[in-house]
Formats: structure tokens, C-alpha cells, sequence
């Protein structure tokens, strides 16, 4: 599923205006429109109910009185507050301003602090609002009375309904900018943007629904949109059906080098996760001394002893090994457990440059590339990693909430960059892809907060590629999957407390069920509801 940001957005509309030939008045009645439909379904009777609508100067306002028009007609008593003066009111949005007089919509002008003060008294007696402030162009803090109001409808505690996203949220990054209205329902337009679906602006934006306007679909395919949700539907088409005759040897060798001293649990997590996952073989080569202990730990994956340094760790010996070991594998999978020992260090610095089959790096296999990220450029294979915030911040030398800020942004630019496959962990995890397109994941809680969860998500990818996924599709794939067995065991156990070895041990039962909605997927595309978790989106 698409999401598009701002600058897309205002594209597809202006050549739907000028190429296609459908004026912009028409798409703003066609969102007004629209949107009161949701905003009658969403809350009820709302005759004779006393509607704010928050309106700013430029086209979000403009839609918001479309929809002053639009609930006047069917019994409601919607006050516009004009957060400028009328005649800073231009174009489309104009011409639906001048519209309101005739039916005597009482339109109040809201055009600074003292006037703010002097009309909080009506503002607070209404049922519920509209937010039409702001818009998705938004890209710098909130300030003077438009904050004072957005802070204002935040106190009253009434339901929201935001048009295109709440005022105040950065619509390409979800970011922020000071304060935000706090919606209980988003109206947008043809498309989610990626601030709809991302953190903070998820916790904005409430449920989210699509408007249909009338951007053709060709535009639409003129423009491509770089930035995509995971849903149920693509993930099955990607996930590798197996024909009746399969074995062992159709699915898959992966090779694992991860552990050290106390972190066997990181390497037998791993290992066990590509098994559960579906790759037929699974060798975990490990320092030395560790090997019997892990033996123990898979005894349905193979185990290899390397050479190992005297406390134990990788030791940049086993280069060799590990080459002869890549002979017969489709991937290898480096980092879960090793530690950083500079002799580690120096052989995963060397794997990345030798490698001839696709590389997945996790955990300290990242940490051994701080400050030589350079090499990523010398692979030849595909490499796949998947930083959290703290290992994103450490290869890129700054810290953890500047990560956080522009999650988008920073994972493309270094997807990009280093034409690696990026999985930048966390809440909505990113997956950015060498060519610039970005995969925002939907599914996920807060009871992955645990040990070991990172361990089992390099496991599952690797798994995928061993099958024979691209890079991409195993990424994406592993990362929804991932996301989607924890969201069945908070529901099942509860919301906290449940392991990285549930997880392992539930993948299966999670496949299954995927599959089994194999035969409803026309029905599911085309149903009202993409997806459900905490945030819904709907197509209207």
C-alpha cells in the first residue's frame, strides 16, 4: 500500500488539475465532502450538535469549509473560527469561504491572541471540532495563537476529527513541530502519508481514513511513490510456497557465525528462528570452546568450531574457515552474540569485503563496522542489516535522537549510500531499500522490549533468503512476520512478559495462519479495512 509524502501529494493534485483537466475546486468538494461522511459515521447523531471547525488560510481550511457547508445541509451547527483574516484566503479555498455566507454559517475571525482570548468562550461550547488548521505542509514549529488554539482544543478533552493530519504533525516524518492536535479520527486524501503511520504522529493521528478525490490512477503511476505499508496481502505473495516434492535440500543452507563468552543464547536464537522460519539447513559455526555448549542448544541445526582468541571470541583465524564453510550456503548470517574483540572486529571487516553469497548483519557484527562503514561499498553481494537506534547511531557517528527524529529519511540516505538493505528497528520499523523506496511496518507491541527479539528477527531473514527470497522480500517478510507472532502472543499470554523463544517457538503456527488466508486475499484487498492494530486505516 502506497503512502505518499507532501511534496508527491501536491504533485499528483496539480497535474490531476492541469494534465487530466479536473479543477482543484473539485477535489476540495470531493474531500469536504467526504470527510463529513466519515465524520457523521465516526460520531454519531449530530443534529442540532454545535460543530467547531478550526480553519487555516490556506487549503485545508478550504476543505474545512466544504464541510461547514456540508453539515449545515444536514442539520448540524457548524461554526467556523478563522484562525486569519478573510481576505488572506486564497484560490479554491476562497471561493468555498465565500460560499458560507449565503447559508448564514457564522464564520469568526481568529487572527491573534487577544482575539483568541475574546472567542474561547464560544470555542469551548461546542460538541466537538474540526481541525482544518494546518495540512500536511507543514515543516517548522507551531507558533503564536495558531499553538495557543491547538493547546486549547487538546484541554477540552472533545472528540477530533482531523482533516488530511492533525495540525501540527510533520507529514513526512511523523515528527512533531512543537504541538499537535490530538485526533480521535484523520480524513485524508488518495493516500496515507508516511507521518499518518510512523511515531510520534501515530499517537495523533487516531484512526485513520482514505478519501477517494478523483486522482487517476495513472498519475498516480507517473509519480511513484517511494514509501509503502506492509500489509497481510503482500507478505503471502512474497512468502515461498513449497511444491509436494520438496526436501531439506530445495530449502536452504544458511550459515550463521555469531556468539562469544555469555551470549550462546544470541547464536542458538538465531539459528533456531531461521529453522522455524523454514530454511532446511541451518550451520552455526561459533568460537571453539562454545561448541559444545550450543551443540546442546540446536540439535536440529549443525555446529562448526572456529578458531577463537584467548577470551574466547572469533578470532580473525577462522577467515578461512568461514570461506570454505560459504561454499554450499544461499546466505550468512554475522553478529548475534560475537562481541567486539578487535581480532572479531577485523574478521567481520573481511567477510563484508570477501563474502560471495548474501550477508545479513545484526547486533555486534554492526558494532565491529563503527567507523568503517566505507567498506559496505567493496561488497559484492547484497547485504542486508538491521541496526536498533543505538547501533544506527554508532555507524553514523551521532546519537540516538537524532535517529529518532528522521527515521525516513536517515534510513534511505544510507540504504542509499551504501546500497545495503537497511532494517532500522524500533517502533514502525523502516526498511530501506538501495534504490530509495522505504517499507514502513505495521505490526509489533511494546512487549518486544526484551532480550533476544533482535536475535530471532536476523534468524528469520536469513531463513527467507536461504529459501530463496530476494533481500528485499525476505526484509520485508521477516520484519512483518516478526511483528505479527508478538502481536498473537500479547494477545494470547499477555502484553509483557512473553520471550524471544516464544517467539521462535510460535513462527510456525503464524505462517499457517497467513496461509490459510490465501484464498480470501481478493476479498481482503478490496475490503474497507486494510488492516487492524491499535491504529486502523480505511478506504473510503
Amino acid at each position: 500500500m502506497e503512502l505518499v509524502t507532501a511534496e508527491e501529494m501536491r504533485e499528483m493534485d496539480q497535474r490531476t488539475i492541469t494534465s487530466f483537466g479536473i479543477p482543484g475546486v473539485v477535489l476540495m468538494e470531493n474531500a469536504g465532502r467526504g470527510a463529513t461522511r466519515v465524520l457523521m459515521e465516526q460520531f454519531g447523531d449530530l443534529e442540532n450538535k454545535k460543530v467547531g471547525i478550526l480553519a487555516g488560510s490556506g487549503n485545508n481550511g478550504g476543505d474545512g469549509f466544504v464541510i461547514a457547508r456540508y453539515l449545515f445541509l444536514k442539520g448540524v451547527r457548524p461554526t467556523v473560527f478563522l484562525l486569519t483574516q478573510k481576505e488572506k484566503v486564497k484560490g479554491d479555498a476562497a471561493l468555498n469561504l465565500s460560499l458560507l455566507a449565503p447559508l448564514n454559517i457564522e464564520v469568526c475571525e481568529v487572527t491573534d491572541t487577544a482575539a483568541f482570548q475574546e472567542k474561547k468562550a464560544d470555542m469551548a461550547h461546542q460538541h466537538l471540532y474540526v481541525d482544518a488548521i494546518l495540512g500536511t505542509g507543514l515543516n517548522s514549529d507551531v507558533r503564536g495563537h495558531y499553538k495557543d488554539v491547538i493547546a486549547f482544543v487538546n484541554e477540552q478533552k472533545k472528540n477530533v476529527l482531523s482533516v488530511d493530519i492533525p495540525s501540527g504533525i510533520n507529514s513526512n516524518t511523523g515528527q512533531v513541530c512543537g504541538i499537535s492536535i490530538n485526533a480521535d479520527v484523520t480524513v485524508t486524501f488518495a493516500f496515507a502519508k508516511p507521518g499518518h503511520v510512523v511515531f510520534p504522529g501515530a499517537q495523533y493521528a487516531g484512526k485513520i481514513e482514505i478519501i477517494d478525490i478523483g486522482i487517476p490512477h495513472h498519475i498516480r503511476d507517473d509519480v511513484k511513490p517511494n514509501h509503502f505499508l506492509i500489509t497481510d496481502q503482500l507478505v503471502r505473495k512474497t512468502f515461498p510456497v513449497r511444491a509436494p516434492e520438496t526436501h531439506k535440500g530445495h530449502t536452504g543452507h544458511l550459515l550463521i557465525i555469531a556468539g562469544s563468552p555469555g551470549k550462546t543464547g544470541a547464536a542458538a536464537l538465531t539459528s533456531m528462528a531461521a529453522l522455524r522460519t523454514g530454511a532446511g539447513l541451518v550451520t552455526l559455526g561459533c568460537p571453539k570452546n562454545l561448541n559444545p555448549v550450543l551443540e546442546s542448544l540446536i540439535t536440529e541445526g549443525m555446529t562448526y568450531p572456529l578458531p577463537e582468541t584467548k577470551n574466547g571470541n572469533l578470532s580473525e583465524l577462522s577467515f578461512d574457515a568461514i570461506l570454505n564453510l560459504m561454499a554450499d550456503k544461499k546466505c550468512i548470517a554475522i553478529g548475534p552474540g560475537i562481541g567486539t574483540d578487535p581480532s572479531t572486529k577485523k574478521l567481520v571487516r573481511k567477510l563484508v569485503e570477501e563474502s560471495r553469497i548474501t550477508m545479513v548483519i545484526d547486533a555486534d557484527g554492526l558494532n565491529c563496522l563503527s567507523g568503517h562503514v566505507d567498506i559496505l561499498k567493496t561488497a559484492s553481494i547484497p547485504v542486508i542489516m538491521t541496526p536498533h537506534p543505538g547501533e544506527m547511531a554508532r555507524l553514523m557517528g551521532t546519537d540516538v535522537n537524532t535517529i529518532q527524529k528522521n527515521r525516513i529519511a536517515i534510513a534511505r540516505e544510507f540504504a542509499s549510500t551504501y546500497h545495503v538493505y537497511l532494517v532500522l528497528k524500533g517502533a514502525k520499523t523502516i526498511i530501506a531499500h538501495p534504490d530509495g523506496r522505504v517499507w514502513i511496518n505495521q505490526t509489533g507491541n511494546p512487549g518486544m522490549a526484551s532480550a533476544g527479539m533482535g536475535d530471532v528477527l536476523t534468524g528469520m531473514i536469513a531463513g527467507l533468503v536461504a529459501q530463496g527470497l530476494s533481500p528485499e522480500d525476505a526484509a520485508v517478510s521477516a520484519v512483518y512476520l516478526h511483528g505479527k507472532t508478538s502481536d498473537t502472543l500479547s494477545e494470547e499470554i499477555g502484553p509483557v512478559g512473553y520471550l524471544a523463544s516464544d517467539i521462535v517457538k510460535t513462527i510456525p503456527e503464524q505462517i499457517r495462519r497467513m496461509l490459510a488466508l490465501h484464498d480470501n486475499e481478493n476479498r481482503t484487498v478490496f475490503s474497507k479495512r486494510l488492516f487492524k492494530t491499535r491504529q486502523t486505516i480505511d478506504i473510503i
